[in-house]
Protein backbone atom coordinates (compact mmCIF):
# COMPACT_ATOMS: atom_id res chain seq x y z
CA UNK A 1 0.00 0.00 0.00
CA UNK A 2 1.59 3.29 -1.13
CA UNK A 3 1.96 5.50 2.04
CA UNK A 4 -0.16 8.73 2.08
CA UNK A 5 1.06 12.12 1.36
CA UNK A 6 2.94 13.36 4.21
CA UNK A 7 0.95 16.26 6.03
CA UNK A 8 1.50 20.25 5.37
CA UNK A 9 2.71 20.47 9.30
CA UNK A 10 4.84 17.51 8.94
CA UNK A 11 8.80 17.56 8.29
CA UNK A 12 10.16 18.87 5.09
CA UNK A 13 12.06 16.89 2.28
CA UNK A 14 15.07 17.61 3.09
CA UNK A 15 14.59 16.46 6.35
CA UNK A 16 13.75 13.14 5.79
CA UNK A 17 16.39 10.09 5.56
CA UNK A 18 16.04 6.34 4.79
CA UNK A 19 18.63 3.85 6.80
CA UNK A 20 18.99 0.22 6.11
CA UNK A 21 18.81 -2.14 8.97
CA UNK A 22 19.05 -5.91 8.43
CA UNK A 23 18.05 -5.07 5.00
CA UNK A 24 14.52 -3.10 5.95
CA UNK A 25 13.99 0.64 5.71
CA UNK A 26 14.55 2.75 8.81
CA UNK A 27 12.92 6.74 8.27
CA UNK A 28 14.51 9.20 10.21
CA UNK A 29 14.79 13.45 10.06
CA UNK A 30 17.12 15.27 10.72
CA UNK A 31 17.74 19.26 9.78
CA UNK A 32 21.28 18.86 9.96
CA UNK A 33 23.88 15.77 9.91
CA UNK A 34 27.29 15.28 11.09
CA UNK A 35 27.66 18.99 12.40
CA UNK A 36 30.13 17.53 15.28
CA UNK A 37 27.75 18.73 17.93
CA UNK A 38 26.81 16.43 20.30
CA UNK A 39 23.48 14.10 19.00
CA UNK A 40 19.78 14.15 20.44
CA UNK A 41 18.24 10.82 19.20
CA UNK A 42 14.04 11.21 20.13
CA UNK A 43 12.18 7.94 20.19
CA UNK A 44 8.86 7.79 19.64
CA UNK A 45 5.86 5.63 21.40
CA UNK A 46 3.73 3.33 20.59
CA UNK A 47 1.53 3.91 17.22
CA UNK A 48 3.03 6.98 17.03
CA UNK A 49 6.24 8.29 14.97
CA UNK A 50 9.00 10.30 13.95
CA UNK A 51 6.64 13.51 13.35
CA UNK A 52 5.52 13.36 17.16
CA UNK A 53 8.49 15.02 17.67
CA UNK A 54 7.06 17.86 15.21
CA UNK A 55 7.56 20.88 17.36
CA UNK A 56 10.85 19.91 18.94
CA UNK A 57 13.21 18.83 16.42
CA UNK A 58 14.19 22.05 15.10
CA UNK A 59 14.18 23.70 18.44
CA UNK A 60 16.21 20.93 19.48
CA UNK A 61 18.59 21.43 16.32
CA UNK A 62 19.60 24.59 17.08
CA UNK A 63 21.53 24.21 19.80
CA UNK A 64 22.74 19.88 19.09
CA UNK A 65 21.87 17.43 16.00
CA UNK A 66 18.65 16.49 16.93
CA UNK A 67 17.40 13.35 14.89
CA UNK A 68 13.66 11.83 15.36
CA UNK A 69 13.55 8.06 14.17
CA UNK A 70 10.86 5.83 13.32
CA UNK A 71 11.34 2.45 15.37
CA UNK A 72 10.64 -0.54 12.71
CA UNK A 73 6.94 -1.41 12.92
CA UNK A 74 6.24 2.75 12.68
CA UNK A 75 5.60 5.36 11.05
CA UNK A 76 7.53 5.32 7.52
CA UNK A 77 9.37 2.55 8.40
CA UNK A 78 9.54 -1.35 8.18
CA UNK A 79 6.48 -3.64 8.89
CA UNK A 80 7.54 -7.03 8.74
CA UNK A 81 5.33 -9.24 9.98
CA UNK A 82 5.21 -10.34 13.82
CA UNK A 83 6.44 -13.36 15.33
CA UNK A 84 5.54 -13.89 18.58
CA UNK A 85 8.36 -15.38 21.65
CA UNK A 86 6.75 -18.80 21.16
CA UNK A 87 6.44 -18.80 17.52
CA UNK A 88 8.94 -20.43 15.36
CA UNK A 89 11.17 -18.06 13.25
CA UNK A 90 10.57 -17.78 9.28
CA UNK A 91 12.29 -15.76 6.55
CA UNK A 92 11.44 -12.01 7.28
CA UNK A 93 9.64 -12.12 10.15
CA UNK A 94 10.39 -10.26 12.98
CA UNK A 95 9.77 -10.12 17.19
CA UNK A 96 8.72 -7.35 18.09
CA UNK A 97 9.87 -5.93 22.10
CA UNK A 98 12.13 -3.46 23.77
CA UNK A 99 15.39 -5.71 22.67
CA UNK A 100 14.77 -5.63 19.12
CA UNK A 101 13.84 -1.65 18.96
CA UNK A 102 16.90 -1.23 21.52
CA UNK A 103 18.95 -3.02 18.97
CA UNK A 104 17.56 -0.84 16.07
CA UNK A 105 19.01 2.27 18.01
CA UNK A 106 21.83 0.90 19.15
CA UNK A 107 22.91 -0.06 15.56
CA UNK A 108 21.90 3.20 14.10
CA UNK A 109 24.07 5.17 16.66
CA UNK A 110 26.91 2.82 15.56
CA UNK A 111 26.23 3.21 11.19
CA UNK A 112 25.30 7.00 11.65
CA UNK A 113 26.40 8.89 14.56
CA UNK A 114 30.37 10.20 15.13
CA UNK A 115 29.65 12.39 18.31
CA UNK A 116 28.48 12.25 22.32
CA UNK A 117 24.71 11.08 21.47
CA UNK A 118 21.85 11.43 24.10
CA UNK A 119 18.12 9.48 23.97
CA UNK A 120 15.26 11.00 24.65
CA UNK A 121 12.37 8.65 24.65
CA UNK A 122 8.37 9.46 25.42
CA UNK A 123 6.03 6.48 26.37
CA UNK A 124 7.38 3.07 25.41
CA UNK A 125 10.43 4.88 23.60
CA UNK A 126 11.26 5.60 26.82
CA UNK A 127 12.02 1.76 27.88
CA UNK A 128 13.38 1.46 24.67
CA UNK A 129 16.04 4.53 25.47
CA UNK A 130 16.60 2.65 28.78
CA UNK A 131 17.40 -0.51 27.07
CA UNK A 132 19.40 1.19 24.46
CA UNK A 133 21.51 3.01 26.97
CA UNK A 134 22.44 -0.25 29.37
CA UNK A 135 23.64 -2.04 25.73
CA UNK A 136 25.65 1.28 24.87
CA UNK A 137 27.44 0.90 28.59
CA UNK A 138 28.09 -2.88 28.01
CA UNK A 139 29.69 -2.00 24.92
CA UNK A 140 31.84 1.03 26.41
CA UNK A 141 30.48 3.94 24.43
CA UNK A 142 27.91 4.93 27.04
CA UNK A 143 25.59 7.54 26.15
CA UNK A 144 25.61 10.88 28.00
CA UNK A 145 22.40 11.49 28.75
CA UNK A 146 18.80 9.70 28.92
CA UNK A 147 15.42 12.16 29.21
CA UNK A 148 12.14 10.36 29.68
CA UNK A 149 9.17 11.67 29.11
CA UNK A 150 6.01 9.71 30.51
CA UNK A 151 8.01 6.62 30.25
CA UNK A 152 5.75 3.88 29.82
CA UNK A 153 5.09 1.71 33.06
CA UNK A 154 3.77 -1.60 31.20
CA UNK A 155 1.29 -2.19 33.82
CA UNK A 156 0.19 -5.25 31.74
CA UNK A 157 3.36 -7.00 32.06
CA UNK A 158 3.64 -10.47 33.70
CA UNK A 159 6.13 -9.33 36.96
CA UNK A 160 3.38 -6.79 37.64
CA UNK A 161 0.58 -9.54 37.70
CA UNK A 162 0.01 -9.41 41.15
CA UNK A 163 -0.80 -5.98 41.17
CA UNK A 164 -4.00 -6.50 38.77
CA UNK A 165 -7.39 -6.92 39.64
CA UNK A 166 -8.71 -10.32 40.82
CA UNK A 167 -10.90 -10.34 37.66
CA UNK A 168 -7.78 -9.13 35.19
CA UNK A 169 -5.85 -12.00 36.63
CA UNK A 170 -8.60 -14.95 36.38
CA UNK A 171 -9.28 -13.23 32.91
CA UNK A 172 -5.69 -13.27 31.89
CA UNK A 173 -4.77 -16.81 30.16
CA UNK A 174 -7.94 -16.31 27.95
CA UNK A 175 -6.50 -12.86 26.78
CA UNK A 176 -2.96 -13.92 26.05
CA UNK A 177 -4.73 -16.90 24.13
CA UNK A 178 -6.95 -14.49 22.02
CA UNK A 179 -4.79 -11.87 20.87
CA UNK A 180 -2.19 -14.16 19.20
CA UNK A 181 -4.90 -14.49 16.73
CA UNK A 182 -4.22 -12.22 13.71
CA UNK A 183 -8.08 -12.52 12.56
CA UNK A 184 -8.49 -10.66 16.09
CA UNK A 185 -5.68 -8.27 16.37
CA UNK A 186 -6.33 -7.27 12.65
CA UNK A 187 -10.14 -6.61 13.48
CA UNK A 188 -9.02 -4.80 16.70
CA UNK A 189 -6.63 -2.71 15.05
CA UNK A 190 -8.67 -1.72 12.06
CA UNK A 191 -11.49 -0.76 14.44
CA UNK A 192 -8.88 1.15 16.49
CA UNK A 193 -7.19 3.13 13.58
CA UNK A 194 -9.85 5.13 11.89
CA UNK A 195 -9.46 9.07 12.27
CA UNK A 196 -12.48 9.80 15.10
CA UNK A 197 -10.82 7.26 17.08
CA UNK A 198 -7.43 8.49 17.15
CA UNK A 199 -8.61 11.79 17.73
CA UNK A 200 -10.70 10.98 21.03
CA UNK A 201 -7.51 8.40 22.05
CA UNK A 202 -5.42 11.92 21.53
CA UNK A 203 -8.05 13.86 23.09
CA UNK A 204 -7.44 12.16 26.26
CA UNK A 205 -3.54 11.95 26.28
CA UNK A 206 -3.89 15.87 26.11
CA UNK A 207 -5.63 16.85 28.92
CA UNK A 208 -5.35 20.37 27.53
CA UNK A 209 -6.62 19.77 24.16
CA UNK A 210 -3.86 21.77 22.90
CA UNK A 211 -2.10 20.73 19.32
CA UNK A 212 -4.73 17.39 18.88
CA UNK A 213 -4.89 18.71 15.54
CA UNK A 214 -5.72 17.50 12.12
CA UNK A 215 -2.07 17.36 10.99
CA UNK A 216 -0.89 15.29 13.97
CA UNK A 217 -4.45 12.66 13.15
CA UNK A 218 -3.11 12.72 9.23
CA UNK A 219 0.41 11.64 10.20
CA UNK A 220 -0.79 9.03 12.60
CA UNK A 221 -3.43 7.62 9.98
CA UNK A 222 -0.14 7.71 7.48
CA UNK A 223 1.12 5.04 9.80
CA UNK A 224 -1.54 2.80 10.53
CA UNK A 225 -2.68 2.82 6.94
CA UNK A 226 0.83 1.35 5.77
CA UNK A 227 1.30 -2.14 5.06
CA UNK A 228 2.00 -4.21 7.96
CA UNK A 229 1.02 -2.18 10.68
CA UNK A 230 -1.45 -4.62 11.70
CA UNK A 231 1.69 -6.68 12.27
CA UNK A 232 3.48 -4.72 14.31
CA UNK A 233 0.33 -4.18 16.72
CA UNK A 234 0.04 -7.91 17.20
CA UNK A 235 3.62 -8.26 17.99
CA UNK A 236 3.22 -5.24 20.61
CA UNK A 237 0.07 -5.91 22.16
CA UNK A 238 1.36 -9.52 23.28
CA UNK A 239 4.29 -8.19 25.13
CA UNK A 240 3.47 -9.80 28.40
CA UNK A 241 7.16 -10.38 29.61
CA UNK A 242 9.52 -7.73 28.23
CA UNK A 243 11.51 -4.73 29.99
CA UNK A 244 10.22 -2.83 32.67
CA UNK A 245 11.65 0.97 33.37
CA UNK A 246 12.55 0.48 37.08
CA UNK A 247 14.71 -2.53 36.28
CA UNK A 248 16.57 -0.66 33.70
CA UNK A 249 17.31 2.47 35.67
CA UNK A 250 18.74 -0.01 38.53
CA UNK A 251 21.60 -1.60 36.23
CA UNK A 252 22.17 2.05 34.71
CA UNK A 253 25.12 4.60 35.54
CA UNK A 254 24.39 7.10 32.47
CA UNK A 255 22.58 10.27 33.78
CA UNK A 256 18.80 10.22 33.45
CA UNK A 257 16.53 12.93 33.93
CA UNK A 258 12.64 12.68 34.31
CA UNK A 259 9.68 14.80 32.56
CA UNK A 260 6.10 13.89 33.61
CA UNK A 261 2.98 15.21 32.75
CA UNK A 262 0.86 15.23 36.49
CA UNK A 263 -2.10 14.70 34.67
CA UNK A 264 -0.78 11.60 32.55
CA UNK A 265 -3.63 9.10 31.90
CA UNK A 266 -2.02 6.04 31.65
CA UNK A 267 1.43 6.78 33.50
CA UNK A 268 1.03 8.07 36.99
CA UNK A 269 3.22 10.35 38.34
CA UNK A 270 3.49 8.77 41.73
CA UNK A 271 5.52 6.02 39.92
CA UNK A 272 7.95 8.66 38.25
CA UNK A 273 8.70 9.89 42.25
CA UNK A 274 9.58 6.85 43.24
CA UNK A 275 11.76 6.30 40.22
CA UNK A 276 13.59 9.54 40.97
CA UNK A 277 15.09 8.21 43.93
CA UNK A 278 17.40 5.84 41.85
CA UNK A 279 20.73 6.66 41.74
CA UNK A 280 20.98 7.43 38.24
CA UNK A 281 17.91 9.50 37.93
CA UNK A 282 19.58 13.17 38.64
CA UNK A 283 15.98 15.01 38.21
CA UNK A 284 12.43 14.66 38.01
CA UNK A 285 10.57 17.69 36.72
CA UNK A 286 6.39 17.77 36.88
CA UNK A 287 4.19 19.37 34.61
CA UNK A 288 0.95 20.55 35.88
CA UNK A 289 -2.21 19.82 33.74
CA UNK A 290 -0.65 17.87 30.99
CA UNK A 291 -0.93 14.81 30.18
CA UNK A 292 1.32 11.87 28.76
CA UNK A 293 2.72 13.64 25.38
CA UNK A 294 3.53 17.20 26.53
CA UNK A 295 6.14 17.41 24.36
CA UNK A 296 3.51 18.00 21.84
CA UNK A 297 0.52 19.03 24.20
CA UNK A 298 2.86 22.28 25.57
CA UNK A 299 5.89 22.43 23.06
CA UNK A 300 6.86 25.76 24.66
CA UNK A 301 6.89 24.92 28.31
CA UNK A 302 9.07 21.35 27.28
CA UNK A 303 11.54 22.58 24.46
CA UNK A 304 13.15 25.29 27.09
CA UNK A 305 13.66 22.45 29.47
CA UNK A 306 14.53 19.80 27.44
CA UNK A 307 17.39 22.04 26.03
CA UNK A 308 18.30 23.08 30.00
CA UNK A 309 18.69 19.53 30.90
CA UNK A 310 20.47 18.29 28.08
CA UNK A 311 22.60 21.49 27.61
CA UNK A 312 23.86 20.68 31.34
CA UNK A 313 24.26 16.89 30.61
CA UNK A 314 26.59 17.77 28.01
CA UNK A 315 28.29 20.31 29.90
CA UNK A 316 28.65 17.84 32.66
CA UNK A 317 30.54 15.20 30.45
CA UNK A 318 33.62 14.10 29.54
CA UNK A 319 34.54 14.22 25.84
CA UNK A 320 33.26 10.94 24.50
CA UNK A 321 32.30 9.10 21.06
CA UNK A 322 29.68 7.05 20.51
CA UNK A 323 30.11 5.55 16.86
CA UNK A 324 31.05 6.38 13.44
CA UNK A 325 29.15 5.95 10.04
CA UNK A 326 26.82 7.65 7.15
CA UNK A 327 23.67 7.48 6.45
CA UNK A 328 21.57 8.53 2.89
Amino acid sequence: MQAAPLPAASFPEAWVHTWTWNSQNISFASPSLHTGKDVVLLIHGFGACKEHWRFNLGVLNERFEAIAIDLIGFGMSAKPNSRLADEPASEGSLLYCIDTWASQICDFIAATIDAPVHLVGNSIGGVVALAAARRLEQNGHPARSVVLIDCAQRAIDDKRVAEQPLTRRFGRPLLKTLVKQRWLTTALFRSLARPGVIKAVLRQAYPSGANVDDSLVQRLQAGADASGATESFRGFINLFNDRLAPELLAELSTPVRLIWGQADPWEPVAEARRWSQMDCVQELVELESLGHCPHDEAPEQVNPLLLKMLTAAADDSAPAVNGGGSAS
